[in-house]
């Protein structure tokens, strides 16, 4: 397999222990052992980054924006989500 057949990884850093990984980027590399160690390389050289995950770019399955009312408008009739019934007394402020 040649440099230019390597397949394209993307790039997810997590920075500190306890926050949620990141997208940083992407980058090709010939397995995924050797896409952490370059995405170190490339995305982590001043000690940003205490987690690294990299996922194949095929394997990524995404919707659509046109499907965004089949996906998202179902939850704008469940009420109880979205508690806006409910009397906030001033002292409390914004929640």
């Amino acid at each position: 397999m040649s440099k230019a057949d390597w397949p394209l990884f993307e790039i997810f850093i997590r920075s500190k222990s306890g926050l949620a990984h990141k997208h940083v980027g992407s980058l090709h590399a010939a397995d995924a052992k050797m896409a952490i160690e370059n995405a170190r390389d490339v995305y982590t050289r001043r000690m940003e980054g205490v987690s690294i995950w990299v996922v194949p770019s095929n394997e990524i399955t995404a919707s659509s924006p046109d499907e965004k009312e089949i996906l998202f408008d179902p939850a704008n009739d469940k009420v109880y989500r979205h508690p806006t019934f409910y009397d906030i007394p001033p002292e409390i402020g914004h929640m």
